[in-house]
C-alpha cells in the first residue's frame, strides 16, 4: 500500500481493520457513491465480498463504515475515530495565515477576509473535507454568487483535498428539479448558487438537518435579502447545529454594512488581512496603484455647461416645491435624489393631495435618470450619455413622460441633436450587435467621448509596447494580459473599438453578463468561461470587461488593470485590484475624470482604511454572534495532522464548441 493511502487509512482511526468484512469491499458496480449510507443500503453480495486492501477506494468505504458505525446521535452524527484528527494538506506549501485562519473556521463561525489571490478557496477546502470526514453521514454546502464560480470553486476544491468526484456534484438553475433532488439524497459535497439553495429548502428537496458545513463566497453581498440570507434563515428553522465559513476579499461598503454581513450569516470572528499585513508580505507580490486624474477638456466641459441647463429646469421644479432641499444643482447625484423621494414617499406634505403627488413623483422619476445621464456623461464621455439618451428619445426604455417632457425643453432637444450628429452613426448596430461602423473598418478614425479614452489608450498602447521591447521572447505580447473594467456595457464596447484599431498588438475581447440589451448581446455561461479560458490562453491578451468580471472568476495572470471609472464601494476597487498581482508584480492604473469622479474614488479610499481600522483596531464596534454550535463534542479537541494528499485529475463536463457569432472584437491565432 503506497504512503498515501497509509496515511488517508490511520486518520480514520487505528480501530480499522482492512480485513472487517464492512460493506463496500468490493470493486464491482454496485459500490455506493455516498460514504453517508448506512448498512442497510448495501447488497447482501458485498457484504460477504473480502476486502480488496490494494484498492484505494475499498480502504476508504471500509473506513467510513466502521466511521458511521461509531456514530452517536447524541453528537449530531459526529465520528469520534475521524474527529480525533484534522487534516491539514502539505501538498501546498504551508503558510501560517492559512492554517490558522482554517483552524479558526472549523471552531467558530467566520468571515475569512483576504486580498484576491491568497487562498480564501484553499481555506474553505480544508476546512470542508474536515467535516467531510468528522460527518460521513452529513452534507457539505459551498455557495458562490454566479454559475461560472461555481464551475470554477468545484474544481479549485478537488485540486486542493481530493474529495473524489463522485461525492461531489454541481448544481445550478438549469439542473431539474427532480435531478437536483437526487442528487441532495445521493451526494455528499454540493456546489450551486443560493438561489439554488433557497428553492431546494422551500421545496422540501434539501436535507436541510443533515448540512454540517455551509461555504459562502462572496459573502460581502449577504445584505438585505440577498439570497444568501435568506438561506441561514431558512437553514436555522431546521437546525443550529452546521458551521458557516463567509469568505470575501473586503468585508464590506462601510461599518453598517460589515455589520449586516455578521448579523446575516450569524458570523462570531472575523479573521482579516489587508495587503500590508506581516503574516501575507512574503506571499503578495507588489501591486503599483497608480491615480491618473485627466481634465474634462473643452468639449466635454461644452457639453457638461449645457446638461446642467436642462438639469435646472426640472430639479428647480422640485425645489420650489420643497421636496429637494439641496440647492446646489451641479453637485446633485443621482442617489440623493432617489433618497429624497423615498422621504417625499414616506412623509408627503399634507398640502400635496391627488394629482399633484403624481406629478411630483413624475418629476422626481425624470431627474433621476437624468442625473444617471449627468454621471455617464462625466465618467463614461459623451458618446454614453448619448445612447443613454436614445434610449428615452425612442421609447426603448419606456419613458413615455420622460420623453414628452424633454421633448418640449429647448435647451435639451439642442444638445440631443448635436449629440446625435456627433454619434448617430455608432449607434447602427448588425445583427451580432455590434457597430456596423466599425465593423472592418479599421482605418475609420475613432472619435475620443472623453478625454480618458485617450489615456487609456497610450497606457495599454504603452504596456506593450514596453513589454515587446524588455523581452526577446518570440510570443512577447503574447506573454503579458491586460484587464480593463468599465461599469457600463456601452462604455466597454467603445472602448473595444477603440483597441480594435491597435490589433495585432492588442487583441482585444469583451466580457459582460447574461442579460443582453440592445446594442449589446450577453454572454451566456459556457461563453463566459469559453472567454476566460482564451484569455489565459493566449487567444486575447485584453480584456474589457463589466462588474462581472471582478468577482472571484480566475482569469489568470494579469500584469496590468485599468479601472475606467470610480467606484463609491470600496468592494469593488478591492475585487478589481485583486486580479493582479497574483504571481509577480502587478500594476493598477485608475483613470479619473477631474472633479467629481476623483472625489468619489479618494472617499471610497479613505472608507476602506476606515473599515479596516475599525475591525483591526476597535473589534467592539461590532457585535459578533454569540450562538456558534460547537461542532466537535465536549472532551474531543481534534489535534493537527499535515498529511501530503495527491489528488487525482479532475473531469469536468465536456464543454461544448462555441462558435460565438455576436464576439466581433475576437482575434484568433493572430489572424
Amino acid at each position: 500500500m503506497s504512503g498515501r493511502q497509509r496515511t488517508l487509512f490511520q486518520t480514520w482511526g487505528s480501530s480499522i481493520s482492512r480485513s472487517a468484512g464492512a460493506p463496500g469491499c468490493n470493486s464491482g458496480p454496485e459500490r455506493p457513491q455516498s460514504p453517508g449510507i448506512s448498512r442497510a443500503h448495501f447488497p447482501p453480495a458485498a457484504e460477504a465480498a473480502e476486502a480488496q486492501p490494494e484498492s484505494d477506494d475499498d480502504v476508504l468505504l471500509v473506513a467510513v463504515y466502521e466511521a458511521e458505525r461509531q456514530l452517536s446521535l447524541e453528537n449530531g452524527g459526529f465520528c469520534t475515530s475521524a474527529g480525533s484528527l484534522w487534516i491539514y494538506p502539505t501538498n501546498c506549501p504551508v503558510r501560517d495565515y492559512q492554517l490558522h485562519m482554517a483552524r479558526t473556521s472549523l471552531f467558530c463561525n467566520t468571515l475569512v477576509c483576504l486580498p484576491t489571490g491568497l487562498g480564501k478557496t484553499f481555506i474553505a477546502a480544508v476546512v470542508m473535507y474536515n467535516f467531510y470526514r468528522w460527518f460521513p453521514s452529513g452534507k457539505v454546502v459551498f455557495m458562490a454568487p454566479t454559475k461560472p464560480l461555481v464551475t470554477q470553486q468545484i474544481e479549485a476544491c478537488y485540486r486542493v483535498m481530493g474529495i473524489p468526484q463522485s461525492h461531489m456534484a454541481e448544481m445550478t438553475g438549469s439542473t431539474q428539479a427532480i435531478t437536483r433532488k437526487e442528487i441532495w439524497r445521493s451526494r455528499r459535497v454540493l456546489f450551486l448558487t443560493p438561489q439554488v439553495m433557497v428553492n431546494d429548502l422551500s421545496r422540501g428537496a434539501c436535507p436541510a438537518a443533515e448540512i454540517k458545513c455551509l461555504v459562502i463566497d462572496e459573502a460581502h453581498k449577504a445584505l438585505g435579502n440577498y439570497a444568501y440570507c435568506q438561506v441561514v434563515r431558512e437553514l436555522v428553522k431546521y437546525t443550529n447545529h452546521f458551521r458557516i465559513l463567509a469568505l470575501s476579499a473586503t468585508p464590506g461598503s462601510d461599518i453598517k454594512a460589515v455589520q449586516q454581513v455578521i448579523t446575516n450569516l450569524r458570523i462570531g470572528q472575523i479573521e482579516l488581512r489587508s495587503e500590508d499585513s506581516p503574516d501575507i508580505l512574503p506571499y503578495s507580490h507588489e501591486r503599483r496603484v497608480e491615480k491618473l486624474v485627466v481634465p474634462l477638456g473643452e468639449e466635454l466641459a461644452a457639453v457638461q455647461k449645457a446638461y446642467i441647463q436642462v438639469l435646472e429646469v426640472f430639479a428647480s421644479s422640485l425645489i420650489q416645491r420643497n421636496v429637494l432641499m439641496r440647492r446646489d444643482i451641479p453637485n446633485l447625484t443621482k442617489y440623493q435624489i432617489i433618497l429624497a423621494r423615498d422621504q417625499f414617499r414616506k412623509n408627503p406634505s399634507p398640502n400635496i393631495v391627488g394629482i399633484q403627488q403624481g406629478i411630483i413623483e413624475g418629476e422626481f422619476a425624470i431627474c433621476i435618470s437624468l442625473y444617471h445621464g449627468y454621471e455617464l456623461l462625466q465618467q463614461m464621455g459623451m458618446r454614453s450619455l448619448y445612447f443613454f439618451l436614445c434610449g428615452i428619445m425612442d421609447g426603448t426604455k419606456g419613458m413615455t413622460r420622460a420623453k414628452n417632457e424633454l421633448s418640449r425643453n429647448e435647451d435639451f432637444m439642442k444638445l440631443y441633436n448635436h449629440l446625435e450628429c456627433m454619434f448617430a452613426q455608432t449607434r447602427g448596430t448588425s445583427a451580432n450587435g455590434f457597430s456596423t461602423t466599425q465593423k472592418g473598418v479599421k482605418d475609420k478614425k475613432f472619435f475620443y467621448s472623453h478625454p480618458k479614452l485617450k489615456k487609456l489608450e497610450e497606457v495599454v498602447v504603452e504596456h506593450f509596447t514596453s513589454w515587446n521591447t524588455q523581452n526577446t521572447s518570440e510570443k512577447k505580447c503574447d506573454e503579458t494580459r491586460v484587464m480593463i473594467f468599465s461599469s457600463f456595457r456601452d462604455s466597454v464596447q467603445e472602448i473595444a473599438e477603440m483597441l480594435l484599431q491597435h490589433q495585432p498588438l492588442i487583441r482585444v475581447m469583451t466580457f459582460v453578463g447574461h442579460a443582453s440589451g440592445k446594442s449589446m448581446k450577453g454572454f451566456t455561461q459556457k461563453e463566459q468561461l469559453e472567454v476566460v479560458k482564451q484569455f489565459r490562453s493566449g487567444g486575447y491578451n485584453t480584456l474589457v470587461s463589466t462588474c462581472v468580471g471582478e468577482e472571484g472568476l480566475d482569469i489568470g495572470e494579469v500584469d496590468l488593470i485599468i479601472c475606467f471609472d470610480a467606484q463609491k464601494s470600496p468592494i469593488r476597487l478591492v475585487q478589481r485590484m485583486g486580479r493582479t498581482g497574483r504571481k509577480r508584480q502587478g500594476r493598477i492604473v485608475v483613470i479619473l475624470a477631474e472633479g467629481r469622479e476623483e472625489r468619489t474614488y479618494n472617499q471610497s479610499q479613505s472608507n476602506k482604511r476606515s473599515i479596516y481600522k475599525a475591525i483591526s483596531g476597535n473589534r467592539q464596534v461590532l457585535h459578533f454572534y454569540q450562538g456558534s454550535p460547537r461542532m466537535v463534542p465536549d472532551g474531543i479537541n481534534p489535534e493537527l495532522h499535515k498529511m501530503f494528499i495527491t489528488c487525482g485529475v479532475y473531469e469536468p463536463e465536456k464543454p461544448r464548441n462555441l462558435q460565438r457569432k455576436s464576439s466581433h472584437f475576437s482575434y484568433k491565432n493572430g489572424k
